[in-house]
């Protein structure tokens, strides 16, 4: 696949010269497409193509699709599909069906691109929300920052409520590295689905870390992959830490917890989930753990294992400070017993404090469902 972010620097060569370039994005897949959403081409004034959006089936018919709509100046959506009895034909010979959304690109068109080619390039999370269908203005777009403190640019010219749903949508794909459409009414309903906004996201998803080969870690691995995270499976112990026990785990890393943690990236978005609940393993690891970045930091065990716990960390020369930043015993009150209960419990923690739930049911609260 060849995203936005790998032909970044081509086209932001052409918006700087003021060029009108063609942009195609798979915006949508259905069944056995050889190209997930955000995967995209470009077609410069002169005819120069670079990227991909299928690998070659329909790579004909998209470039003559970007050179007319850099003429006509009106964006286009565009299904591709194949049958069995047109596979000879402009298609996707993997039986597959992609839409692909060809747009015109310009300075003036898009006048936010420098800005975001700029946060993609030093890392920064930031989502590019596009009407690509529906009632309104098709091609309108809006630039979401991952943080409240950044205010949005742009407008997706049909009122504040589709800004404002948007915005509440785009952060919380943004926060999960998500790409894809969403449904809303043309006023931003969201009940209603006439008018369509891809959401590109351009952030890498956040790591999950979990600590401990158990039964509990395979459902908290489950569910921290549903969620959006990339899931770290580490335990020093190879006969447990097996890919075979933890198949939804992204990576199954055998070596000592607080190790591999020492070495591993860490930052405001990293999630550390300690299960093993056994002082050799936790308590070093939670040493480390408690000084790095991590936005959030759990572990299992009953409050007399956590007062233990805590009575060693500070023996290790951890202060109130940082030992206040651990979260045990891990997860929200639900009454979990399972495995998988408990998984719920720890998903439910991580999406209140991500978005500043209360954590009571909703029909005990009033005004805005959804918070920041």
């Amino acid at each position: 696949m060849r995203p936005v972010r790998d032909i970044l620097g081509k086209i932001e060569k052409w918006w700087d010269a003021g060029e009108t370039f063609g942009l195609a994005t798979v915006v949508r897949t259905f069944h056995s497409a050889p190209r997930e959403p955000g995967a995209a081409l470009a077609v410069s004034a002169g005819g120069e193509v670079i990227g991909s959006v299928s690998g070659g089936c329909v790579e004909g018919a998209v470039y003559e699709l970007a050179q007319q709509v850099c003429q006509s100046g009106q964006p286009v959506l565009q299904r591709y599909g194949v049958s069995d009895d047109t596979a000879l034909s402009v298609g996707l010979t993997c039986g597959g069906i992609i839409d692909i959304f060809v747009e015109p690109v310009s300075k003036e068109r898009f006048p936010q691109l420098g800005a975001v080619a700029a946060a993609i390039n030093a890392g920064q999370p930031v989502g590019v929300a596009t009407v690509i269908a529906g009632p309104g203005e098709v091609g309108a777009r809006r630039i979401i920052w991952a943080h409240d403190t950044a205010a949005p640019a742009g407008t997706l010219a049909a009122g504040e409520r589709l800004d404002q749903a948007v915005d509440d949508d785009a952060r919380g794909m943004l926060a999960q590295g998500l790409t894809g459409v969403r449904h809303y009414g043309e006023h931003g309903e969201r009940r209603l689905d006439e008018l369509s906004v891809f959401v590109q996201s351009f952030a890498p998803p956040p790591r999950m870390l979990v600590f401990g080969a158990i039964d509990f870690a395979a459902a908290v691995a489950r569910a921290g992959k549903f969620l959006g995270y990339h899931v770290t499976v580490c335990d020093a112990r190879p006969v447990f830490a097996t890919h075979a026990r933890f198949p939804d785990a992204d990576e199954v890393v055998v070596q000592w917890p607080h190790r591999y943690l020492a070495s591993t990236p860490v930052d405001e978005r990293t999630v550390i989930c300690v299960l093993t609940h056994d002082p050799k393993f936790d308590v070093p690891v939670l040493e480390v753990a408690l000084r790095t970045p991590a936005g959030y930091i759990g572990a299992m065990g009953s409050r007399r294992t956590h007062e233990d716990r805590l009575a060693r960390l500070r023996e290790a020369g951890l202060g109130e400070a940082e030992l206040a930043r651990l979260r045990s015993p891990i997860g929200l009150d639900l009454g979990a017993r399972t495995p998988e209960e408990t998984a719920v419990s720890v998903a439910a923690e991580l999406i209140q404090l991500r978005w500043g739930g209360s954590g009571r049911p909703l029909t005990d609260t009033a005004g805005r469902i959804h918070h920041g």
